[in-house]
């Protein structure tokens, strides 16, 4: 299965609410979800925090597609050409759009991830340290840096989403991975940012992530398609 992360910020000269509304309620009802081979379809946005500097992407949407065959299927469908892909420019900075392909492991198993509700996570992008190979950084992903993360308070679920091995294929892709951290809310997930287990999750992550281009957003998930694949 195909998850797809697909990072988006508002178009010049619209706010991040109504970038996020026109999302949720305009494009993934009307358009991206009438894709028939999108399995699942959630639009994650952006929680926002005083003071903070102007983000890179107010919101990401999460597709799930069976295979690379049916992602090819899904572009050329009129759904997609016709309809979501001419939205798009209504609302988006397509020009600082981000897709990244990945294959997500369970870190933790959690009712957080699959709620049919809204859910608050965590999301922090990740590239591996310069001179590392991507075997070597998805072992220690998984095998070092998985039990770092179940020990942070409040944690309701975790996964790693790891970019597929075709971009590696085309070119470095800019992220090698993907955290998605689960939690009851947002002031729950603030609270564990804040702990000393999720320094120890911070401390570690030096040990095999170039920290220069360590990315996070706060974020609450609304399920479009989902939580049950279509």
């Amino acid at each position: 299965m195909i998850h797809q992360l697909i990072f988006a910020a508002p178009k010049p000269g619209m706010s991040e609410a109504e970038f996020q509304r026109y999302w949720l309620e305009e494009h993934a009802v009307r358009y991206a979800s009438k894709i028939p081979q999108i399995r699942r379809y959630a639009v994650d946005t952006r929680i926002a925090e005083p003071g903070e500097a102007e983000p890179l992407w107010g919101g990401v949407a999460e597709i799930w597609l069976a295979d690379e065959e049916e992602q090819l299927a899904s572009l050329q469908t009129p759904e997609f050409l016709e309809g979501a892909r001419p939205d798009e420019p209504r609302w988006a900075a397509f020009w600082r759009t981000v897709v990244l392909d990945t294959d997500t492991d369970t870190v933790l198993q959690g009712d957080a991830a699959g709620a049919d509700r809204p859910s608050v996570k965590a999301l922090v992008l990740v590239k591996r340290r310069e001179g590392m190979s991507t075997e070597a950084f998805r072992r220690h992903s998984r095998e070092t840096h998985a039990p770092v993360v179940r020990r942070v308070p409040g944690l309701l679920g975790a996964e790693q989403s790891f970019t597929r091995d075709s971009w590696y294929a085309i070119s470095e892709p800019p992220f090698d991975a993907a955290y998605h951290l689960w939690f009851e809310d947002a002031a729950a997930l603030r609270a564990a940012l804040r702990s000393p287990e999720y320094a120890a999750v911070e401390a570690d992550r030096k040990n095999f992530v170039n920290e220069r281009y360590v990315h996070s957003l706060a974020l609450t998930r609304h399920w479009v398609i989902g939580p049950e694949a279509r």
